[in-house]
């Protein structure tokens, strides 16, 4: 939940003097009575008539002190604008709260709230609120709903005053204005086992049960609040103080997600095409093995790897999973096509050896490519590729392909003969199902070994 602070409305023509401001504000009726009491004026000069010009003088006046009082409460409406929440996924409604505050000690007018918003939010919310007395408030809201990821900016806030007369409207704008971030789209997957030889904790991992001799004890010095179970008496009476035993934490098991972001590598755009489904599923694996207990890093076929705080860029161990994943969902929501032509430098950053799963989404790819792949099994603890071919998005459901074994299907056999276990990802597939196929060709993958597959 985003919050805008509370600021005054400010001049939109700053460039015009005060006056001739608050003249252009003048409404139909407002001229109307300007124009009249002029006239009226003249003509009781020319017949020499005193109450007429009285009554002109009047009508005259009276739209001008209104553009004046108006004018002066520019600076005496605050406004303010909360989101609930800040970070939505894509196809789901967030509400945006408006407070407007009369700060001044005259009510105001009838007032008309227009707020700016990006077209792909929906149309441009507009309010009327009814006069506000001194010191008084007005709430109101509206809703926003994106099907496309991205941020958005809203704001800033325009506010036309009105007299109680209808003689004068002033436009004002605020300076403010909050971002609205949609998310990529999260879909629930299923617990599966698709783990690596990684060592730590988490569900379906290999776990190393540490030793239990008094040479692996590592005491330190006794701390408020430490369990009186845990003194560990041989050093305290060796160095003369309380000691306690220190429990070593064990290393979280770790899952890399490489998103392809290659514009060679699909084709099409819009909610449904191949590049949303990879950025929508990526979205997804992280937050599922965020969930788990799993460290987890975002990693792009630029080198780039999120959240990059940890050892060798993975979540750090006392960071707290909901701000790795609002962090690696924030970079989801305006990840776009790389000018990258392959994907060596993401097997640059594996090259060190980090263990774990690594999971995998694939646009079209050549025989270089597969080779590049095939050299990063080697340096996980288990792969698991999702392969998204542009040919197959693109083809009508009519099209029948040609005979022969079509260059995607080529490619996945090759990263399931390295040891990946490869699958495709036909148009407008589930990730849940996809998923629940991975788990079972890893399972006959492992059968098929013996045991505990890489």
């Amino acid at each position: 939940m985003s919050t805008a602070g509370a600021v005054h409305a400010d001049d939109d023509r700053g460039d015009r003097s005060g006056l001739r401001t608050a003249l252009a504000g003048l409404t139909t009726r407002g001229r109307s009575f300007l124009a009249a009491g002029i006239a009226a004026a003249i003509c009781a000069y020319v017949l020499g008539q005193s109450d007429l010009l009285r009554v002109g003088l009047l009508l005259a006046v009276l739209p001008l002190v209104c553009a004046a009082v108006l004018y002066r409460t520019r600076y005496r409406v605050a406004g303010s604008r909360r989101l609930s929440p800040g970070r939505v996924p894509a196809g789901t409604e967030a509400r945006v709260h408006l407070r407007m505050d009369n700060v001044s000690r005259m009510p105001t007018g009838l007032l008309m709230l227009q707020d700016r918003v990006p077209y792909v939010l929906g149309p441009r919310p507009r309010f009327v609120l009814d006069r506000m007395e001194a010191g008084g408030r007005r709430e109101v809201s509206y809703r926003v709903r994106s099907d496309l990821r991205g941020r958005y900016p809203l704001g800033p806030l325009q506010l036309r005053l009105s007299d109680p007369f209808g003689m004068c409207e002033l436009n004002r704008s605020f300076s403010s204005y909050d971002t609205l971030t949609v998310t990529p789209r999260v879909e629930a997957l299923p617990p599966v086992r698709l783990s690596g030889e990684s060592k730590g904790y988490g569900d379906g991992l290999q776990r190393s049960l540490a030793l239990a001799g008094e040479d692996d004890v590592i005491p330190r010095g006794y701390r408020y609040g430490d369990d009186l179970r845990r003194v560990h008496w041989r050093s305290t009476a060796r160095y003369g103080e309380l000691m306690v035993r220190r429990e070593e934490q064990p290393q979280r098991a770790r899952c890399t997600v490489l998103l392809d972001t290659r514009a060679i590598a699909y084709e099409g755009a819009g909610p449904d095409s191949p590049f949303e489904w990879a950025v929508s599923g990526a979205a997804s694996v992280l937050v599922h093995m965020l969930e788990r207990g799993f460290s987890v890093r975002l990693l792009t076929d630029t080198g780039d790897s999120v959240p990059g705080e940890g050892a060798d860029g993975f979540s750090g161990v006392h960071q707290e999973s909901a701000d790795a994943a609002g962090l690696m969902m924030d970079t989801l929501a305006v990840v776009d096509h790389s000018d990258e032509e392959g994907l060596s430098r993401a097997y640059d950053v594996l090259r060190s050896g980090g263990e774990g799963l690594l999971v995998a989404f694939l646009g079209d790819l050549d025989d270089e490519q597969a080779a590049v792949l095939a050299r990063m099994r080697q340096r996980s603890g288990g792969a698991v590729a999702f392969l998204l071919d542009s040919d197959d998005w693109l083809r009508e459901p009519s099209d029948v392909p040609g005979p022969g074994e079509r260059p995607g299907e080529e490619h996945l056999r090759m990263l399931r003969e390295s040891g990946w276990t490869a699958v495709a990802v036909p148009r407008g597939a589930s990730l849940e199902r996809l998923w629940r196929q991975a788990d079972r060709e890893r399972s006959g993958l492992v059968a098929a070994s013996g045991g505990e597959g890489p």
